[in-house]
């Protein structure tokens, strides 16, 4: 780790760069030489700047030469721009010349499909100590040290720093911090990170004083879990908004389980970056509001906020957004309404909205907002201005405004002037005055949303790189059974036949009634059951249990029974329960029927689901929402990255839309909470002590009314067919 760091902070605080390409014009070499001199690097003590290439030839005052190791001062960072056949060559020139860092801007690697050079490089960088961004990246940016060797905008100085898998994406917004004035510290695009990826960066940008904010764009990540650790210990530190791109359910796997099928990659990322405390935003423009709002709003502030506007359609929309992010638009108290209404016209409303009208002054938004801010969080001031109206006079009332409240806590005043082309001096003045505006209403209340609802997270169980206990009762191939069954208490009078019961050869599935005792012998509460390979033995089970029963198929090849008719409800007497038996063998019919599980029926329970599958790059993932036969219908489910505490369950348990039915509505009683948080957290660690695991459904789970507890009505355990495979 120590190297490491002190790699990239060369990479970010060079003593010397080398420009390697081209310095003709019209070049990369040539425009990243253009880049560095017209951004003032060389002012500072220390700072060289050289070029090398071919002809030695040099540009705009910077001298060129052959080689790095022909240069004979300090260099710390190379900006690599020559052809990609010769970027390990100049890879091991920079290594012999002691250069620790690269910025490889050269393109034509695994982005094309050309993974065997990308490794060439990648291998030529390791063997010379030489750690890089790219290839195929768009450079970097520190503004603090001059330091603009990326072909993007050059921005102004500030606090964010913008980290980005794409090159164009960090280039729009450091564009439109130029524009708009957000002041960048750091700007990264690592391109191919075929090196120094995300994970690196974010672990750098953790302790860097210079930053306050993290803005990160992301297409994948390199390790699910090591990604995760590195951003709850950013978010622990300062706030990260993240774009994560590929949110449409193309990229979701096909599995065999209802979890896996609802665990598409999008979603398992959006539980990521929620566990890690990050803020996941859906545009390049939420990305760049975020962290405006994260610099000039006091973090803390709570959600009840004021509008004040001179115009009633768009504070009217500015008001349904608010909404709509989470925040409170509740109407002014009687007491201020009152106060309002001393010194505003009649015809402004006094609502929430506060609409001035076209004949708001600047006086008006100054005493408006400072009334509404005594008992509001937050207050945006909205003018929608027209060529005749004096727009700097109603920027100077909002700013006084923002003068007076300035010593009160956690109270936050920003603006939304439009349309640009009108109010461009009034902008100005607003940011100089230290009040951001934004391009909308709608923005506006969306950013203070941002700042709002962030809350630095705590982690549920530290360390995701991490399993957590060895194999508990299972094989030495972490399997969650060893050849028999046995040692499994009460249940034991009617599972002598389990042992003999294969998993699936096809799906990998262990069956039903072997499941369920693996389930009791791990703790987790299931209800008496009987296994069944012949009628009489049927029959004889539902009597042991007592009627009335219900009776599924046992059968490798029938997966998702009730899609098949292979649940069997209120099985009430002997002769129902003949029929019943007869009935499944005949759907098992040369489909390898095994026999019944028989149960006790169970009334008067809210059903819900527990399941886990594996994600390619997060590994165990839990899932919980609504349960029975219509799980996959209404989709309310909600997820997070395994494992999990009993904290972070009840919050899961919280989030679904069905959770109004869990607390009790319309005289139903309110549900088993604690037993379901402990259990769902319970169930996280299950893929840690049994790896060969790949996918289980508990679907339905029975929960009962409080201090009752809950009870696994039916169990799907899905085996990695080669557990090395997915080790290696």
């Amino acid at each position: 780790m120590k190297s490491e760091l002190s790699a990239l902070e060369r990479l970010f605080y060079p003593r010397g760069v080398v420009v390697i390409g081209s310095a003709s014009k019209g070049k990369l070499g040539y425009e990243l030489l253009r880049q560095m001199c017209d951004g003032g690097y060389g002012a500072l003590e220390g700072q060289r700047l050289f070029v090398v290439n071919p002809k030695s030839e040099g540009a705009l005052g910077v001298r060129g030469y052959s080689a790095v190791a022909a240069i004979d001062e300090p260099i710390d960072l190379a900006v690599v721009a020559s052809p990609p056949s010769t970027v390990p060559s100049v890879l091991e020139d920079c290594g012999k010349a002691g250069v620790a860092a690269a910025a490889i801007i050269t393109a034509g690697f695994s982005e094309i499909g050309n993974d065997e050079a990308e490794d060439r490089v990648a291998e030529a960088a390791k063997a010379s100590g030489v750690r890089f961004v790219g290839p195929n990246c768009a450079g970097i940016v520190n503004t603090g040290h001059h330091l603009y060797p990326s072909l993007e905008t050059r921005p102004p100085a500030g606090r964010a720093a913008v980290v980005a898998q794409s090159g164009a994406i960090g280039g729009m917004v450091l564009a439109w911090a130029k524009q708009y004035g957000l002041g960048i510290s750091k700007f990264v695009s690592y391109g191919n990170a075929a090196d120094l990826n995300e994970i690196d960066l974010l672990r750098y940008l953790t302790d860097d004083a210079e930053t306050d904010v993290v803005a990160l764009y992301i297409e994948s990540v390199a390790d699910g879990r090591r990604f995760m650790d590195a951003l709850h210990a950013c978010t622990r530190r300062k706030p990260v908004v993240v774009i994560k791109a590929g949110r449409t359910t193309a990229g979701q796997r096909a599995t065999l389980s209802h979890t896996g099928s609802m665990a598409g990659a999008d979603r398992v990322y959006d539980a990521a970056l929620k566990q890690c405390g990050a803020l996941r935003v859906g545009s390049v423009e939420e990305l760049f509001d975020a962290c405006k709002a994260f610099l000039s709003v006091p973090s803390g502030i709570g959600g009840r906020i004021a509008i004040v506007t001179n115009s009633g359609g768009p504070g009217v929309l500015a008001a349904d957004r608010g909404e709509e992010v989470g925040l409170n638009v509740a109407q002014p108290s009687p007491v201020i309404q009152e106060r309002l209404s001393a010194f505003l016209p009649g015809h402004c409303a006094v609502e929430n909205p506060i609409d001035l009208t076209v004949e708001g002054t600047g006086e008006w938004y100054r005493d408006v907002l400072v009334a509404v801010l005594a008992e509001y969080d937050a207050a945006v001031a909205i003018n929608v201005s027209t060529p005749y109206l004096d727009s700097l006079e109603l920027a100077r009332g909002v700013c006084d405004a923002a003068d007076q409240v300035a010593d009160s806590p956690a109270k936050a005043l920003v603006a939304a002037f439009l349309p640009e082309e009108i109010v461009a001096d009034s902008v100005t003045y607003l940011e100089n005055r230290g009040v951001p505006n934004f391009a909308t209403g709608e923005r506006a209340v969306a950013a203070l949303s941002f700042v709002a609802r962030h809350k630095p997270r705590e982690p549920a169980l530290d360390d995701h790189s991490k399993a957590l206990t060895p194999p508990a009762h299972g094989g030495e191939d972490g399997s969650p059974w060893p050849g028999r069954v046995d040692g499994v208490g009460p249940l034991t009078d009617r599972l002598e036949g389990l042992s003999a019961l294969p998993v699936s050869p096809e799906t990998n599935a262990i069956l039903e009634p072997r499941a369920m005792a693996w389930l009791d012998v791990n703790g987790f509460p299931v209800p008496p059951f009987r296994f069944a390979e012949s009628n009489e033995e049927a029959v004889r089970s539902c009597q042991e249990l007592g009627y009335p029963v219900v009776m599924k198929i046992v059968s490798p090849d029938i997966l998702h029974k009730s899609d098949e008719g292979g649940v069997i409800l209120n099985v009430s007497d002997d002769a129902t329960a003949r029929s019943a038996f007869q009935k499944l063998e005949r759907i098992g019919a040369g489909r390898a029927f095994r026999g019944v599980v028989v149960y006790p029926l169970i009334d008067g329970a809210q059903e819900v689901l527990l399941g886990l599958s594996r994600d390619p790059q997060f590994g165990p993932v839990v899932a919980f929402g609504l349960g029975g036969i219509y799980t996959e219908i209404w989709q309310d489910v909600t997820l997070r990255v395994a494992p999990i505490d009993r904290g972070e369950a009840a919050e899961m348990i919280r989030e679904i839309n069905s959770f109004p039915l869990l607390e009790g509505v319309r005289g139903e009683p309110r549900r088993d909470l604690d037993a379901l948080a402990e259990t769902l957290s319970q169930f996280s660690q299950l893929p840690f002590r049994y790896p060969r695991i790949r996918e289980i459904d508990l679907n339905p789970v029975f929960l009962f009314k409080e201090g009752d507890g809950l009870l696994v009505g039916d169990v799907r355990v899905i085996l990695e067919h080669n557990l090395k495979e997915r080790h290696r």
